[in-house]
């Protein structure tokens, strides 16, 4: 029985020592196998690998991929013309050499990113200061992009501690005034736009004015020249009437003062409500009186 145990003790203690002696690299790593904590190996493609048990050898691993760093910092950039403006960016990134990046930067992907991220912010902020906030937004923003690439992979590839690393890509996402000016230039376009706002509703109203003038104009025109043909019209029409009736009454004046009085009768009882005191002899109503009306021609 103690032969068994001990048999079996064996075989736990050399398999716990081979399992730790293997190890697998994944095909988005980098093994790094380290000697005392120097780095004896780096094992650059996927599958299983033999190395000496802890604390001989241990290994480490690096991601090979493609990685992106984000901006984080929100501290304004003062532009050519002095104005605060925020930029944000991304950067792709990518350890090409584990050996240089661990010796020169660090054992894992977190330290590429902190130091990248100092670099590429300092890089922004010279090229930003460069330029006005009009070429930050044209197509001149293109050439800003290009430059920092330029001067991080200057920093990374530097002859004396290079990284180990590759810079892809350097982008603007977002250009921004700082929050302090930013209800600034809102408070200036929206006074802007309401004096744009103003000078149409006064020319407007000016040239309502100009035209209901015009208007009122014209029709005090129209008008009186209505009233001119109006008049003229009754005027000729006036005279016809009063030719008719010196014609019609000339051939019989009888009859011509029979009318008149007939007339002007009609127009003093049109009313029931009136009251005439006339004396009856007078010669108001000599029309009633007289019986010589002579017959009409």
């Amino acid at each position: 029985m103690n032969k068994l145990g001990f048999i079996i003790t064996s075989f736990i203690v050399v398999l716990a020592i081979a399992s730790s002696m293997l190890f697998v690299v994944d095909q988005r790593q980098f093994g790094v196998v380290f000697q005392l904590g120097q780095i004896k190996q780096v094992v650059t493609e996927p599958g299983l690998n033999f190395k000496l048990p802890p604390p001989f050898q241990n290994v480490s691993y690096i991601d090979k991929r493609l990685l992106t760093l984000e901006s984080t910092d929100t501290e304004p950039t003062l532009t050519a013309e002095k104005q605060r403006v925020v930029i944000d960016w991304y950067v792709r990134w990518r350890i090409s050499e584990p050996q240089e990046y661990i010796r020169n930067v660090g054992v894992n992907e977190r330290a590429g990113a902190l130091q990248l991220n100092r670099v590429v912010r300092n890089s922004f902020q010279q090229e930003v200061n460069k330029r006005t906030v009009n070429e930050l937004l044209s197509t001149r923003r293109e050439q800003l992009m290009a430059d920092v690439k330029r001067e991080v992979l200057a920093a990374v590839r530097g002859a004396d501690k290079p990284w180990g690393m590759d810079v892809v890509d350097v982008r603007i996402t977002r250009v921004d005034y700082a929050e302090s000016i930013t209800a600034s230039v809102y408070q200036r376009m929206e006074a802007e736009r309401k004096r744009v706002a103003n000078e149409l509703r006064s020319t407007g109203f000016a040239e309502g004015e100009k035209i209901r003038a015009d208007a009122d104009r014209q029709r005090e025109v129209i008008v009186s020249e209505a009233y001119r043909d109006a008049q003229a019209i009754k005027g000729a029409g006036d005279a016809k009437a009063a030719a008719s009736f010196s014609e019609a009454f000339g051939r019989d004046p009888a009859f011509a003062q029979f009318y008149r009085s007939l007339e002007a009768y009609k127009s003093s009882f049109a009313s029931k409500s009136d009251v005439l005191v006339v004396d009856p002899s007078s010669d108001f109503f000599k029309g009633m009186r007289s019986s010589n009306v002579a017959p009409a021609r």
